[in-house]
């Protein structure tokens, strides 16, 4: 809270995440309603909006530990501003279509991989390896803040204005988001360029350092898992509530809104949680909580026709969810970036985001597949038996018996 970077860090994060999280209402909502998007072309625009994890996730990684990472968070912010500048000016001069969603999607996942690994890279050189609990849970409180918030305004704005002014929104909070950043005055210093490798060996030794640490090869194995199921779902969220259980765009900001409660919650209680029950054993016992969470769901829809509004179990569900998969989250990361060397941070979150969120446009792809196929409901407990495979790794392992995670030597081979 002292810490004045760190204070301009937050506050650009804070206004990117409101932004990110009114678009993630207002540009399905917009290709549902507007332009009568398929469950196959649902599931194409959820997998472009996260295929540069897949395409470009790994020398990303070599390419921001070589870049001062203050300057590629702002270009981030002013890519992704210009782009869905272009999505508005297009639907408000009617000549919005799927194609130009996906292409969209595609340069703003590429704008994205560079923003998170440079944000994540660029915490621990900021605070201090031994603040970074505390800053991670702070940049995570902001975003369960903006997932409560963002959506149920844009939910109730949708009533009164178009999914693409919700849009134009987007691209000014993009750009104060790079003003706040561009405030930041502490000096990086970058790698000597005459101490670099060529790029595929500074990729590869990313790649090795998360396969050969073994909690972080089962961490990773759980939440690529994770993030598989999540893709799935996620391509068919916004017609499942639309079309199946007949909400309206109000109700579904209100039901995101209501679900990413948990999320906060989850943000607060992260520190004396980890304490209570152990640093170590909070990560399998956030998989598992997903497992049930996700499940109300699709529970949803049998419910309401016994009489349960369908919004209930979606909130609980997402509540749950939400809590489960931010404790999970400041666990595992503030583990990676206490063990990884300073110089390797930008590799090591990039191997990690390739694995991790490369998923998520396989995921997609199946779940559009899937759903045109055998229907929304079947599709949803899918994933949640996916979800449940995923917990394995880390329950299935030490750390349900370890209260502290352990901080091998990192030069170590």
């Amino acid at each position: 809270m002292h810490h004045a970077d760190f204070r301009r860090l937050w506050v650009g994060d804070a206004l990117g995440q409101l932004g990110a999280q009114v678009t993630y209402v207002a540009l399905p909502v917009y290709a549902v309603a507007h332009l009568g998007a398929t469950e196959w072309q649902m599931g194409l625009l959820t997998a472009a909006e996260t295929a540069a994890f897949l395409v470009i996730g790994l020398p990303a990684g070599a390419w921001v530990d070589r870049m001062r990472k203050r300057r590629t968070l702002i270009a981030a912010d002013l890519v992704r501003a210009a782009v869905l500048a272009v999505v508005v000016l297009a639907a408000l001069t009617g000549h919005g279509s799927m194609p130009l969603l996906y292409a969209c999607g595609l340069v703003i996942s590429a704008a994205t991989v560079f923003f998170d690994v440079a944000h994540q890279s660029y915490v621990p050189g900021l605070v201090g390896l031994d603040r970074v609990v505390e800053g991670n849970s702070k940049l995570q409180a902001t975003a369960s803040v903006a997932m409560v918030a963002a959506p149920a305004l844009g939910g109730v704005l949708l009533r009164v204005v178009a999914a693409p002014v919700l849009v134009l929104a987007t691209v000014v909070t993009y750009l104060l988001s790079a003003a706040a950043v561009g405030r930041i005055r502490q000096q990086e210093v970058l790698p000597r360029v005459e101490d670099r490798r060529p790029l595929r060996v500074e990729i590869a030794e990313g790649l090795q350092f998360v396969v050969r640490q073994p909690y972080l090869r089962r961490i990773v194995a759980c939440t690529s898992l994770s993030n598989f199921a999540s893709g799935i779902g996620n391509a068919l969220l916004v017609i499942y509530v639309l079309r199946h259980l007949g909400l309206d765009e109000a109700a579904l900001g209100l039901v995101l809104s209501g679900g990413a409660i948990g999320g906060l919650v989850g943000a607060v209680v992260t520190a004396p949680l980890s304490r209570w029950v152990g640093e170590a054993r909070i990560i399998p016992v956030g998989a598992l909580l997903a497992v049930p969470a996700l499940a109300l769901t699709p529970l949803a829809a049998p419910l309401a026709d016994a009489g349960v509004p369908a919004a209930v179990p979606l909130v609980v569900g997402g509540a749950l969810l939400s809590l489960a998969v931010v404790v999970y989250n400041v666990a595992q990361v503030s583990f990676r970036q206490r063990l990884c060397p300073p110089a390797l941070l930008g590799r090591m979150n990039a191997s990690v985001r390739f694995i991790v969120w490369g998923t998520l446009p396989l995921g997609g792809l199946l779940g559009g597949a899937l759903g045109a196929a055998l229907g929304v409901l079947p599709t949803y407990w899918v994933a949640v038996g996916v979800t449940a495979v995923a917990a394995l790794p880390v329950v299935l392992s030490p750390l349900i018996r370890m209260r502290e995670l352990p901080v091998p030597d990192p030069v170590a081979p």
